[in-house]
């Protein structure tokens, strides 16, 4: 697996779109989101349909094909220098084939940042774009706007990716996240939301193996027989392959799993940390994804051989 091409990091008056690729978002939070934008001194732009809501399902902001029409016109306007997404949800699946990826493609490489339900996005931009990707806290989540562990830390692999090449496990006792099998390895990062990743296999234009990889995987609010289900399916369905090293985040409102992990992915005998602090969790971590660098379990960190953004 090879790195992907890095977008370049933001500078203070920067344009960056806001859209809203899959469940409604409240305007209430959206708004307060805007000002800490502007409180970086970035420029939001926000999405024709941001504010919409699907006429049948209440779950989905807006139609398909306008959730599309946002993300694609954000992406391919030259003056827009990052998309942020402005929540998760449901949806990213339903419209990632609407997008017009060729004309993606011909457009220059932007920030791009979301997680949870954006992971679908985060796998589409990796495989057909080839671009690298931000798995970091959205601006209408409560996350971005009450936590400023998770505000500093993507506004620092926002405008100084350099200061942040060290990602250091925030979980676990004391910190330091916690051993699941020791070791170091080297890879290209990819993943996000389980589940999501899970549900993407097999599709068209999916992701066939983690070779090389260092695999980023959280969730929230699932049973353990449905981590387990999903974790068996990527392990069936060859996606974990030639993986090199795991990085477990936040698994918040899920049943307790430590067991269940290590009886999965434990005999894939790579190295694997777990309470990496990334994904639905207080603080939570901006993690790139399609950067190369190198995991060390023992201490709990990740330090990408270049910064995040160029």
């Amino acid at each position: 697996m090879r790195p992907l091409r890095r977008p370049e990091r933001l500078a203070p008056g920067a344009r960056v779109a806001v859209v809203a690729p899959s469940g409604p978002v409240p305007d209430e939070a959206l708004q307060t989101g805007l000002d800490i934008l502007r409180g970086w001194d970035l420029e939001p732009v926000v999405a024709p349909h941001v504010l919409d809501t699907h006429g049948e399902f209440d779950y989905l902001a807006g139609a398909d094909a306008d959730r599309a029409a946002d993300l694609q016109r954000a992406w391919c306007d030259p003056d827009v220098d990052g998309v942020l997404c402005a929540r998760g949800g449901y949806g990213a699946q339903r419209m990632v084939d609407l997008l017009d990826w060729d004309a993606m493609r011909a457009a220059r490489p932007k920030v791009f940042v979301g997680y949870s339900d954006i992971t679908a996005l985060h796998e589409a931009f990796a495989v057909r774009l080839g671009v690298s990707t931000l798995h970091g806290p959205m601006l209408a989540t409560a996350d971005f706007l009450k936590n400023p562990r998770a505000q500093e830390h993507l506004r620092a692999t926002l405008f100084e990716p350099e200061t942040v090449r060290v990602i250091s496990a925030v979980g676990g006792v004391g910190g330091g996240g916690g051993v699941l099998v020791p070791g170091t390895a080297r890879g290209v990062t990819l993943g996000g939301c389980l589940s999501l990743l899970a549900a993407d296999a097999g599709t068209a234009g999916a992701r066939g193996a983690a070779l090389g990889g260092l695999l980023c995987l959280e969730d929230v609010g699932e049973e353990a027989y449905r981590v387990d289900r999903y974790l068996t399916q990527l392990l069936r369905g060859g996606l974990l392959d030639g993986v090199a090293g795991i990085l477990l985040g936040s698994w918040s409102d899920c049943d307790p799993l430590r067991g269940l992990l290590m009886d999965r992915l434990g005999g894939l005998g790579v190295p694997m940390v777990d309470d990496f602090g990334f994904g639905h969790c207080e603080g939570a971590l901006t993690l790139p994804l399609g950067v190369a660098g190198a995991l060390d379990a023992a201490a709990g960190t990740l330090t990408l051989d270049v910064p995040a953004l160029t």
